[in-house]
């Protein structure tokens, strides 16, 4: 595949059901040891939803900040990645971006879609005038945190534990990374 047949842009409302399935897939590796597998949404009726809620989101963001970009090979979206305005309370929403999911398929892990993501949301951050960015991570999330720790991002000591519907925790870390100059 040349690096033509590659790219990202941002998500446009047909994209849902191809953003909903690799989100999906996705959860189904990402959360396997963390939550039981009755809560990772799965089949047709799952991806049904998660479109539809994809779609909704895409066709009229709560935040004109917030955007969803998505990676393409060829025409097939194989990953996507949403930003936003920070919104933990000790962030500034001016100042402070988030990336709020990185996601690749896991079929086309560790051919450049994770970077690319990564590149064009620190870019669309930056257009949006944010001056630094953070992302939550599961704990146990190795992969992730040495992807995103070999991009320059750091934890900034903070963490949080979120609870399942069955009341299974899940421990996440928040790294960090300065944008631009301040």
């Amino acid at each position: 595949m040349t690096s033509s047949d590659l790219s990202v842009r941002v998500a446009w409302a047909d994209d849902a059901p191809a953003i909903a399935a690799v989100q999906l897939r996705s959860w189904q590796q990402r959360y396997a040891d963390l939550l039981p597998a009755t809560e990772l949404p799965s089949g047709p009726e799952a991806v049904e939803a998660a479109a539809a809620a994809w779609r909704a989101s895409l066709v009229k963001a709560p935040d004109a900040r917030q955007r969803v970009l998505v990676a393409l090979a060829h025409s097939d979206v194989v990953g996507f990645v949403m930003t936003g305005p920070a919104s933990d309370p000790d962030c500034d929403p001016l100042r402070d971006g988030a990336l709020d999911e990185l996601t690749v398929d896991p079929t086309r892990f560790r051919e450049g879609h994770g970077s690319r993501l990564l590149q064009a949301a620190a870019d669309t951050l930056v257009a949006d005038r944010f001056v630094r960015a953070v992302c939550w991570v599961p704990s146990t999330d190795d992969a992730t945190r040495a992807f995103l720790t070999g991009a320059g991002w750091a934890p900034d000591g903070a963490h949080r534990t979120l609870e399942a519907p069955s009341g299974s925790p899940l421990k996440e870390i928040r790294l960090h990374t300065a944008l631009a100059a301040e």
